[in-house]
C-alpha cells in the first residue's frame, strides 16, 4: 500500500490504495458462494431427527405399521412392520439396482389403506466389508420415496428398523 502523504507541500495529500488484496478476498467469498449455492439445491431432502419432531401426546396404543427399505450391497429390501404385507426384494443386476421394482412396491405400498395419509419410511444402508452401498443408491432411494408420496424420509441405522428381513 503506496501512500504520499508529506511531499514537502502542505496541500499534497495523494494516497493510492492497493486493491489487490480485496480482489483476493472477493474471489475467494464469490467461490465459497457457488459452492454453497449448489449444495443448497442438492440438499433439499429435509430429514428431521427424532427427537424433535416428537410431540407431547401419549404414545397410541397400537403402534402403526411402518415402511422399512434396506439397501445392501446386492439387494434391497421392502418390508412393513405389523402388516401381513410380503416384502419386496429387488436385486442388482449389471452394478443397478432393479428401482423399477423398489418403486412399483413404494406404489403399491401408497395405495394401501393402512397407509393412507402418511408420508413417513425408514430407509437404511448396511454395508459389508467386502462390498460397500454406494451413495448415489441410498439418495436414489429417498427419491423414489419422495416421488412416490412418501415425504417424511427418515434415513436410520440398519439395527433400529421397524422390519428386518429374515436371512
Amino acid at each position: 500500500m503506496g501512500a504520499a502523504i508529506d511531499t514537502g507541500d502542505k496541500k499534497s495529500f495523494n494516497v493510492e490504495l492497493n486493491i489487490v488484496p480485496f480482489i483476493d478476498l472477493m474471489s475467494c467469498l464469490t467461490a465459497f458462494l457457488l459452492v454453497t449455492a449448489v449444495w443448497s439445491e442438492i440438499a433439499r431432502i429435509t430429514i428431521q431427527p427424532k427427537g424433535k419432531s416428537r410431540s407431547n401426546e401419549p404414545p397410541p396404543d397400537e403402534i402403526p405399521a411402518k415402511i422399512s427399505v434396506l439397501i445392501q450391497p446386492d439387494m434391497i429390501y421392502v418390508g412393513v412392520s405389523s402388516a401381513p404385507i410380503d416384502p419386496v426384494i429387488a436385486k442388482k443386476e449389471n452394478g443397478e439396482y432393479t428401482w423399477s421394482t423398489v418403486e412399483s412396491a413404494l406404489v403399491a405400498l401408497r395405495k394401501e389403506p393402512i397407509f393412507d395419509g402418511r408420508k413417513d419410511i425408514e430407509i437404511a444402508a448396511e454395508s459389508t466389508t467386502q462390498a460397500k452401498v454406494a451413495y448415489k443408491d441410498i439418495i436414489h432411494a429417498m427419491d423414489l420415496a419422495a416421488k412416490t408420496g412418501f415425504d417424511g424420509v427418515g434415513l436410520s441405522e440398519p439395527s433400529s428398523l421397524s422390519w428386518r428381513p429374515s436371512l
